[in-house]
């Protein structure tokens, strides 16, 4: 059995979701002081590897401490999907199917590259990892709920296409603009205005939240580590999502793992 780390690394340098609070992490205790070090630390949810729960987007929802435990550890696959992914793309279940059997109750976890562009990746771009990554087509709503998926991710900071976030809609908007950009960008690569506005609708906002967490589909947002590792590539495997047991949370951090090979002791 060999157990790949498919998580980002998270700490005080790493970006945070826009409008969020950062991460803040200091020293409390110091070793020759206090004979021990400690830590403190204040946070969002939302920002490196990290689990949303319905709760997120649903208010009597399920909370992380809530989930079956059935839903975060079990057979699933890693879909390489980067041949096909530049800015602003979308993936979409013909992409997935084309490249790995999906079973009922998988654990989906797509890979677009776009991890390389986190804080603490290959080839660090900021701009271009939050304002330009590839997102879900409105097909892969029903597709993941005909699968009975109840967890899937994605190597972005977002499951959602930036056109249905605040990135593509009105972050910056009347004073850095970066929203106005990244729609100028979207209507280049989709054929326009009026192409852009079909596919991602007014009622397209925050999809892949607002449509499927209330059917109890969640996911992992910001994968990253050794996703890419050759040997993971469009394999069905073991995947394994551990949040901590956060009573009331919306949303936790959590440590995302592959497992591949026979499991021996």
């Amino acid at each position: 059995m060999k157990i790949y780390d498919l998580s980002q690394p998270l700490n005080e340098r790493s970006s945070f979701w826009p409008y969020y609070p950062p991460f803040e992490v200091k020293y409390i205790k110091r070793k020759a002081e206090h004979g021990v070090n400690a830590q403190y630390i204040m946070t969002s949810n939302h920002m490196g590897t990290h689990l949303d729960a319905p709760r997120h987007f649903v208010t009597a929802g399920k909370t992380i401490d809530e989930l079956p435990l059935e839903w975060l550890c079990g057979p699933g696959v890693i879909v390489d999907l980067r041949d096909e992914m530049d800015e602003l793309a979308v993936f979409t279940p013909q992409m997935i199917e084309k490249r790995v059997q999906v079973k009922p109750g998988d654990l989906v976890l797509l890979h677009t590259g776009w991890h390389r562009y986190a804080d603490f990746g290959a080839t660090p771009d900021e701009e271009r990892y939050y304002h330009y990554h590839p997102g879900a087509h409105p097909d892969l709503v029903p597709w993941l709920l005909e699968k009975k998926v109840h967890v899937w991710g994605v190597d972005c900071v977002s499951t959602d296409h930036p056109m249905n976030l605040p990135i593509g809609r009105f972050l910056g908007k009347g004073m850095h603009g970066q929203c106005d950009k990244v729609r100028a960008k979207a209507e280049q690569k989709f054929g326009g205005r009026a192409a852009v506005e079909k596919m991602f609708p007014d009622s397209a906002y925050q999809l892949t939240h607002n449509a499927l967490f209330p059917k109890d589909c969640i996911h992992i947002e910001n994968l990253g580590g050794e996703i890419e590792a050759p040997e993971l590539q469009n394999k069905r495997l073991i995947v394994g999502c551990f949040p901590w047991k956060f009573k009331g949370g919306e949303a936790a951090f959590c440590r995302t793992v592959a497992f591949m090979g026979e499991w021996t002791i």
